[in-house]
């Protein structure tokens, strides 16, 4: 479906819900945004599929309180993926086990390690990117949303979502280009 329609049948829902606390309608939200609510949620949780649906389910109980806020100044979509970040953001920040799992899998990143496939390497690579760059990246990248888009789900300003933007780009290519190179003399990293 075409983005300028999808947005105009997500403002038809939400009007529904706001004007008859239509419940079907709201249902209907979810179900439309629920898969790229959890992959968004997935990737920052670093695949922890029980944390993201957690915080996928508490997204969408914000999103029904919080409807009335919706100012559809940007996509719902958009608003949405930015109650999902902020979400995270706050587990993340209470939870000091995924500081530990974040090391280790930057250790692995950087150590020796099986290849299962360029998909598999790439999504290292991106989990060793430094925050930021990470972030923007899979919004931005990823999930295919614009500079903008990006800048308002994650808070931060429009030039430093362009910044991380180019910087994980780059690294992605350098590490690409080393990756292409070790597989073209059988040297793995």
């Amino acid at each position: 479906m075409v983005p300028e329609v999808e947005s105009r049948l997500d403002l038809a829902l939400v009007k529904r819900v706001l004007l008859h606390e239509d419940r079907q309608a709201f249902n209907q939200l979810v179900r439309r945004h629920q898969s790229n609510v959890r992959a968004q949620l997935r990737r920052l949780c670093r695949d922890d599929h029980a944390w993201a649906d957690d915080l996928a389910q508490e997204t969408f109980l914000l999103a029904w309180r919080k409807l009335s806020q919706f100012r559809s100044e940007a996509r719902f979509s958009t608003w949405l993926y930015r109650i999902a970040h902020n979400c995270f953001l706050q587990a993340y920040r209470q939870q000091p086990i995924h500081e530990m799992q974040e090391e280790t899998l930057l250790d692995q990143a950087a150590g020796p390690r099986q290849r299962a496939g360029l998909q598999r390497d790439l999504q290292k690579a991106l989990q060793a990117l430094p925050e930021g760059e990470r972030v923007v990246m899979l919004y931005h990248t990823q999930m295919g949303l614009s500079h903008e888009e990006t800048a308002d789900i994650t808070g931060l300003p429009l030039g430093t979502v362009k910044t991380h933007a180019t910087r994980g780009s780059a690294r992605l290519r350098q590490w690409l280009k080393d990756y292409q190179s070790n597989e073209n003399t059988g040297v793995t990293t």
